[in-house]
């Protein structure tokens, strides 16, 4: 009897803890959303102001992850996760993956890097986030910093925002063309900007709509006419952007350009910096300025993120009165000089310090404040890191984005610390140690609990 009660209790008993595990199972599958972040830095948790955005968050958005077999499968697993914690947050959020070479028809609709493309849709509007610019340089070597949350949420802000502001490349003087910028433009377009070129000698006037003047790497002045429709524009609501380009005729040919700058308190002082023995990776002809503390340059040196310029063209502050407040933000050391003979420059492609150069350190880039606080222009003395195959170095293109938004008042930016991250740890083992490691887990490890686990039962019966 009394072993018969003893069964009777082992079988109800048992019963009872599947029936808890069946509905403990079923209460964690329903709660989707349930999850504990353990690190000590919470990691892995969603910032508050991601949470708000999702929060807000009331139109769909379609998101998609696309890969080939050159994306690293552990940089993937981490984008992969964090859009699909976006899509639990928000019912509005559909996520996708494709293979860019097995679904080339969904690849071709897009600007895809094989590495790896989170593509980030709604409606009309599209923003593209490249996967390494998610993942940013750590402080140790073979350390890295995630930003991916930073960049996808932004994304989600800046689809959320229905005004689009118009943005004109000056053209006509030799500036660098718009398709040799081609991702500084897909940047500014995802930040909704409509970008377009505008030769003044053609269309005779700047567009009421042009929120921006844009003369990026201009190899000849402009002409006193045009120099007379931008000073007016400017001196209404009107802003510039002007990135120099060097050429061996500014000094004595860029009477207009240097006008232009001068009504704002900037002397272009027609040399190019040279910093002997930076680096060992560039040449003297290659700057890594130096920031000034400015919100376009705070989040780059958190970030420890440099900023490239070749052929900088050096720039001072006028000595004339104007209405305008400059401030520095990007500078050479001390050891660098400012190279005034231009031509022997050109033709020798090098450079020796003399009496006639200028002695450092020298100012690379000024932002301009009406007397209101108000941006009103930045004017940079290099323009060769806006070029495709320079942007994606390091800060350039954060450097490129952040200065067109301070000028354009965007007060939309989203400033979510990176996720730090370990560096990477590879264990190579030989084929005899696999399969030691597969035997152990999946025969002899569950073989030893079945014999032990069966001993115990035979001992319990048998006494």
């Amino acid at each position: 009897m009394n072993k018969w009660i003893r069964g009777t209790n082992a079988v109800v008993l048992s019963l009872a803890a599947i029936g808890i595990f069946i509905v403990l199972t079923i209460f964690l599958n329903s709660a989707k959303n349930l999850q504990f972040d353990l690190t000590q830095n919470k990691k892995f948790s969603l910032a508050e102001q991601t949470l708000e955005t999702l929060k807000t968050l009331d139109q769909d958005v379609r998101i998609l992850s696309l890969t080939s077999d050159r994306t690293d499968p552990y940089i993937k697993r981490q984008v992969v996760e964090l859009a699909q914690e976006y899509k639990k947050r928000n019912g509005k959020i559909t996520f996708e993956e494709y293979d860019i070479v097995r679904q080339p028809a969904v690849a071709n609709q897009y600007d895809v890097d094989p590495a790896g493309t989170l593509v980030v849709e709604s409606g009309s509007q599209k923003k593209t986030i490249y996967y390494y610019e998610m993942f940013l340089p750590g402080m140790q070597p073979g350390e890295y910093r995630f930003s991916g949350e930073e960049k996808l949420t932004q994304a989600l802000v800046n689809l959320s925002s229905k005004e689009k502001r118009k943005l004109y490349f000056l053209s006509g003087h030799n500036e660098i063309p718009l398709h040799q910028m081609s991702l500084w433009r897909s940047g500014l377009e995802g930040e909704n900007y409509e970008v377009s070129e505008l030769n003044l000698l053609r269309e005779g006037k700047i567009p009421d709509d042009a929120e921006a003047l844009f003369i990026i790497g201009a190899q000849s002045d402009i002409s006193d006419k045009e120099a007379e429709l931008i000073k007016a524009y400017l001196k209404d609501k009107g802003k510039l952007y002007m990135a120099l380009g060097f050429s061996m005729n500014m000094k004595d040919g860029w009477k207009n350009i240097d006008s232009l700058m001068a009504d704002y308190g900037i002397q272009n002082q027609h040399a190019v910096a040279i910093e002997p023995k930076q680096s060992v990776l560039f040449d003297p002809l290659t700057i890594i300025p130096e920031y000034g503390f400015h919100d376009i340059t705070s989040k780059l040196q958190e970030y420890n993120l440099l900023t490239v310029m070749t052929l900088g063209v050096t720039l001072g502050s006028s000595s004339e009165q104007t209405d305008y407040t400059t401030t520095p933000i990007l500078k050479t050391t001390s050891k660098a000089y400012g190279e005034t003979d231009l031509k022997l420059l050109a033709e020798q492609s090098s450079s020796s310090k003399d009496d006639s150069d200028i002695a450092g350190p020298l100012n690379l880039a000024y932002v301009v404040e009406d007397k209101d606080k108000n941006p009103k222009a930045v004017v940079l003395g290099g323009s060769t890191f806006l070029l495709d195959q320079f942007i994606s170095q390091q800060g350039n293109r954060d450097f490129a984005l952040n200065s067109v938004g301070w000028l354009q008042e965007n007060k939309n930016q989203v400033t979510i610390r990176p996720r730090e991250g370990d560096a990477l740890q590879q264990a190579l083992l030989t084929g005899d140690q696999a399969n030691m490691i597969f035997y152990g887990t999946v025969l002899l490890f569950p073989l030893l609990f079945l014999i032990v686990g069966g001993t115990i039962w035979w001992r319990r019966r048998k006494g």
